[in-house]
C-alpha cells in the first residue's frame, strides 16, 4: 500500500529490497544524474550490482534480457563521453556463457565478473582434481584488448553455484556443498520455477572452506596468475574465520564471512609474527608485489592452458612485447608431483628461475617437483653467453 493506493513492486532478492523500474523515464534520468555526479567528483570505476535482474518484462524471467544490455550499453556511451579512461564493471552472477555475454562486442562493460572461478578453484582444491578448471580455461576467449576479467575467489556474499552449472555436475556440486557444510559453512538456496529448490551459494570463509594455509595460499597464488585483474576480499588477506555468530544471530547467512573486527584486535594479531591472520597477509603481499614486478601479468598478456596432468593446474603467460614469459604450475592436491621440464617446452637460450622461491631451473633435462600446494612461476632472463 502507498499514498497512491496499491502498488504493485518487484523484489528480486528479498522484501527489503525492492527493484527500481527503469522504464519510467524520470528515474532513468536520475540515475544519469547521480553517475555524473559521481565523475564530476572523481570517480572512475562503477561497479553495476547485479544488473543481469535490471529489467523486467512479463512472460520472461527477468533476466539478461535485451533492454538489460542496451542500458549497459547507454551507461558505458555517457560514462565515456565525460570520461574516456573511466571504467564499468558487471557483477553478473549467472552461468558462465550469459556472464561472458555482458562483454557485448566490446560495447558494454570493461571487465566483467569471473564468476565460475571461486566455485571450479574451491572444488579443484577440495579434491585435489583441477580437471574442472582445465577444461573451463580452454573454453574461456581472450579479453579483447581494453576490457578485462575481473578475477576473484571470496566476497562480501557467498560462492555461488550458478556460475558453476554446466562446469561441474549436480552429484560434483552437492558433494562440494556437503563439504563445506562439515567445514562449518551455511547454505542459501533459491526456488525452481516448478518447484523446489537448489543450493545458491555456499556461506562460508574462504579460510574455513580451504582448512590450511597452504591451501589458501594456493588458491590466491592461482588467483594472481590468471589473465585479468586480481581481487582481494579484506577478510581473504586477513585470513578471517567463520562468524557463525553473527550469522544466527542476525538471520543472514552470508553475516557468516562479513566478521567485524575490532580495531585494537585486529591490529594486536597483526602486530604479532606468530598470529595466523599476521602470516596470511605477509604472504599475501609478498606475492602480490611480486606480481606488480611481471609484464606477462598484464591484464591482456597472453594465456594458454597446459596439460600437466589432473593434479597440477598450469598454464602460461606470455607480456604483450613477447619477451616475458611465466608458466605457472600449481599443485592443488595434497600429494608431491612431478612433471619433466621437457614438457613444458622451454627456450633453450633463456635461463629459468622460479620467481616464488627464487631457485634457478638447472637442469633442463631433469624435472620439477612440487610439494602439496606448492605453486612455480616459471620465468625466463636471458642467458649470460660467453661469447
Amino acid at each position: 500500500e502507498t499514498p497512491s493506493g496499491r502498488k504493485h513492486v518487484w523484489c528480486t532478492f528479498g522484501h527489503d529490497q525492492v527493484d527500481f523500474n527503469f522504464r519510467d523515464h524520470d528515474l532513468l534520468v536520475e540515475f544519469v544524474k547521480i553517475i555524473r555526479t559521481h565523475l564530476d567528483h572523481g570517480i572512475s570505476v562503477f561497479r553495476l550490482d547485479a544488473v543481469a535482474f535490471v529489467w523486467k518484462e512479463p512472460g520472461t524471467e527477468c533476466i539478461n534480457l535485451p533492454q538489460t544490455h542496451e542500458l549497459v550499453r547507454l551507461f558505458r556511451t555517457l560514462i565515456e563521453h565525460l570520461k574516456p579512461d573511466a571504467v564499468i564493471i558487471t557483477e553478473t552472477n549467472v552461468p558462465n556463457q550469459e556472464n561472458l555475454s555482458y562483454f557485448g562486442n566490446g560495447n558494454e562493460a570493461h571487465g566483467i565478473y569471473n564468476f565460475s572461478l571461486p566455485p571450479l578453484l574451491l572444488y579443484s582444491l577440495t579434491y585435489g582434481d583441477c580437471r574442472c578448471l582445465i577444461q573451463w580455461l580452454m573454453r574461456m576467449p581472450p579479453a579483447q584488448p581494453g576490457t578485462m576479467y575481473f578475477n576473484f575467489i571470496a566476497s562480501h556474499d557467498g560462492i555461488g553455484l550458478r556460475p558453476a552449472e554446466g562446469l561441474l555436475s549436480h552429484e560434483e556440486i552437492q558433494s562440494m556443498v556437503g563439504k563445506m557444510v562439515e567445514y562449518g559453512g551455511l547454505i542459501s538456496e533459491r526456488a525452481l520455477p516448478g518447484g523446489g529448490k537448489r543450493p545458491y551459494e555456499i556461506n562460508i570463509s574462504l579460510f574455513d572452506a580451504l582448512q590450511t594455509e597452504e591451501k589458501f595460499l594456493c588458491a590466491h597464488t592461482i588467483l594472481l596468475g590468471l589473465e585479468g585483474v586480481p581481487a582481494f576480499y579484506i577478510h581473504s588477506l586477513l585470513g578471517t574465520r567463520n562468524d557463525r555468530e553473527g550469522a544466527i544471530s542476525s538471520g543472514m547467512n552470508r553475516r557468516i564471512n562479513r566478521h567485524q573486527w575490532n580495531a585494537d584486535e585486529l591490529r594486536n594479531e597483526l602486530e604479532n609474527e606468530k598470529s595466523p591472520h599476521a602470516s596470511v597477509l605477509k604472504k599475501l603481499l609478498e606475492r602480490i608485489d611480486l606480481r606488480r614486478e611481471q609484464a606477462a601479468f598484464h591484464p591482456n598478456a597472453t594465456q594458454f592452458t597446459l596439460h600437466m596432468g589432473d593434479q597440477v593446474f598450469s598454464f602460461w603467460r606470455q607480456s604483450v612485447d613477447r619477451r616475458s614469459n611465466i608458466f605457472c604450475l600449481n599443485n592443488v592436491s595434497g600429494e608431491e608431483q612431478r612433471i619433466p621440464v621437457a614438457a613444458i617446452n622451454l627456450i633453450s637460450t633463456e635461463e629459468w628461475l622460479d620467481l616464488i622461491s627464487g631457485d634457478i631451473l638447472e637442469d633442463e633435462e631433469g624435472e620439477l617437483v612440487l610439494a602439496p600446494y606448492q605453486c612455480i612461476w616459471l620465468a625466463n632472463r636471458r642467458k649470460h653467453l660467453p661469447y
